[in-house]
Parts: structure tokens; C-alpha cells; sequence
């Protein structure tokens, strides 16, 4: 695609953002819908899962099972995770296609509410990359009530993976507010919290050349990456500044389940938490 194609691209979306109802705009606690016992759906095709797979769930299963936040990988591999919030939605598609055509997985977190009106979204979104859950209605989870953080994260979680036929293993809390009851939420529920090495900075208004600056730096063994798909910014610096340079970095681009099953965090990266990642410890804006 062109540039002048893209920013045409990025102008017309920018019309139809609010239909995707995240960010920093939502951050009222709508309701989310009631849940049920949660199981996990049948893949589609009614196929056994590849031992592969069945390796994947087992480790992510047991990071679960510690109930600590999860802020990168270990450092054996020069491996790397982009991440992805506060989608399905107005600019899915394109960001799919910019990084499938550069042959780089990615991560992403879902609202939820955005689902049903981007469901197409979604299908491409599951071509490329894993999925997880951000809430049904993206509040800040530390100001809710437990049954109310229950109700948000098994809510989407259900939905995802009714969506999609998967099974949700992830789970990242908007703004990156967390607190004692949605550390024991995501573990009951089976979910792996997963935060951030970098903040791109792109929901606190970066522009795309400091959103591509603060991705850059940020590539070294074993980090996650925390963008948004829906900002016009971060898709120009993806597709003209971020994509473009990253054999410079010598990283392999890699899920999130792929990076904590073939390189986990060492124990001393959990427990230290972030300060063990280097994380930057800014909340984010969305």
C-alpha cells in the first residue's frame, strides 16, 4: 500500500473510532453480561490439539497457577512480543495486514463488547496471532467490587473463546490496574496476567515517531510490547518505522504463548515482578 492510500486509509477510520468504545473514554464500569460455568469450546473442526499446543497450555497453566503478573519472558532467546489492546475494531484489518505482510505474529487483548460488531476483525486477528482477554467493558478493575472484576474478565473470556473457538489462556487488565482480588480473579479463572516490558506510549498520545522510538529501544530478549491497534499513529509507525527496521534488531517476533512456553520468566522474574523485567512503571492510558 502506499502512503497516500494509508493515511487516506487512517483518516476514514479515524471517523468510526468511537464504535469501538475503548480507551480512555471507557473507563466506566458498564455492566458486563452474566456469566455461567466457564469450559473451554471444542476447536473448530472438533480436532485433538498438536502436542505442540498441549506443550503451550501446559506451561501457560502453570504460570496461571502461581498467580503473579507476568512482565516478559526469560532472556535464553532473542525472542520478543508485540501486544495489541483494546480491540476488535475500526483499524483491525489494516493493522493485520501490515504485519502479516511483514511475516510478524502478534498478541491480542479483546474488550469484549467489541466482538460482536467486529466479528470479521477478529477472524484476521486469529490468522496471525493469539488472543486474550481485556475485559468486557475495559473499567478500571481496581475500583469494582470482586463480583463485578468476576463478572468483567469471565465475561470476556467466554466470549472470546465462544468467538472464536480457542481457549483463553491470557488475560491483560485495562490501564494496567491490578490489585489483590484481580491477581486471585485471573488465577481461579485460569488466566495468565499478562502486563508489559515497554509501554509505547501511543494511548498517552505519542506520536508515530516516538511510539516507533519507545518500540525500538525496547526490543531485547524476552520483552512485551504494549500497543493499540485502533490509533492512527501507531499504525504509521509500525508500517513505516517500527516493521522496516526490526532486522536490525536481531529479535524473533513471537505470541505471547509462544515466548512464556519456550522461554519463561525465571522464578526470580516473577517474584521480583516487574523491577525483574525492567519494566517500565508508568500506568498506561488504556
Amino acid at each position: 500500500m502506499q502512503r497516500g492510500k494509508l493515511r487516506g486509509a487512517l483518516a476514514g477510520c479515524a471517523l468510526v473510532l468511537a464504535a469501538a468504545g475503548c480507551g480512555a473514554g471507557a473507563r466506566s464500569a458498564a455492566s458486563a453480561p452474566a456469566t455461567t460455568a466457564t469450559t473451554t469450546p471444542p476447536a473448530r473442526g472438533a480436532r485433538r490439539p498438536a502436542a505442540a499446543e498441549a506443550r503451550v497450555h501446559a506451561a501457560l497453566s502453570r504460570l496461571a497457577a502461581h498467580g503473579k503478573p507476568v512482565y516478559c519472558g526469560g532472556r535464553a532467546r532473542r525472542w520478543v512480543a508485540f501486544t495489541f489492546d483494546d480491540g476488535p475494531g475500526p483499524y483491525t484489518k489494516l493493522a493485520v495486514r501490515i504485519l502479516s505482510a511483514a511475516h510478524v505474529p502478534a498478541t491480542f487483548f479483546l474488550v469484549g463488547r467489541n466482538l460482536a460488531p467486529f466479528r470479521s476483525s477478529l477472524r484476521a486477528e486469529e490468522r496471525i496471532g493469539a488472543l486474550g482477554d481485556h475485559t468486557w467493558t475495559h473499567p478500571d478493575l481496581a475500583t469494582l467490587a470482586p463480583a463485578a472484576v468476576e463478572r468483567q474478565i469471565a465475561s470476556a473470556k467466554q466470549g472470546i473463546e465462544r468467538a472464536s473457538g480457542r481457549r483463553v489462556q491470557l488475560f491483560r487488565p485495562p490501564y494496567g490496574a491490578r490489585d489483590a482480588t484481580v491477581d486471585a480473579t485471573a488465577r481461579r479463572l485460569g488466566l495468565v496476567e499478562v502486563l508489559w516490558t515497554v509501554d509505547s506510549a501511543d494511548s498517552l498520545g505519542a506520536d508515530y515517531a516516538q511510539i516507533a522510538r519507545n518500540v525500538l529501544a525496547a526490543l531485547r530478549p524476552g520483552a512485551i510490547v504494549l500497543m493499540h491497534e485502533n490509533r492512527g499513529q501507531t499504525i504509521r509507525a509500525l508500517k513505516f518505522y517500527v516493521l522496516p527496521k526490526l532486522h536490525r534488531a536481531r529479535v524473533r517476533l513471537v505470541t505471547v504463548p509462544q515466548l512464556l512456553s519456550g522461554d519463561p520468566p525465571t522464578p526470580t522474574q516473577l517474584a521480583r515482578g516487574g523491577r525483574g523485567c525492567g519494566a517500565s512503571a508508568r500506568r498506561t492510558g488504556a
